[in-house]
């Protein structure tokens, strides 16, 4: 997974693209089986919380270092 994405951007936007066919797929099962919406919204509002957290680190980590390279990432341990 970090071999095929060198960058934190795209590593992210990878992420999010999981989310969101995760979420499609919990709504389409939850809405035609259970007709629950209380957990489709609540991994909507963690997962929207998840993606303010990944931009705040793509943010500092850019002010930071200058660059968003994956392999940099080293140092920070």
């Amino acid at each position: 997974y970090l071999l095929k994405y060198k960058h934190f951007l795209l590593m992210l936007l990878s992420l999010e693209s999981m989310v969101l066919s995760l979420f499609m797929l919990l709504f389409i099962y939850l809405s035609m089986y259970l007709n629950e919406f209380f957990m489709v919204m609540f991994y909507l509002s963690m997962s929207v919380c998840e993606s303010a957290l990944g931009l705040s680190l793509l943010v500092l980590i850019i002010r930071t270092y200058g660059k968003d390279k994956i392999l940099m990432f080293d140092n920070l341990w």
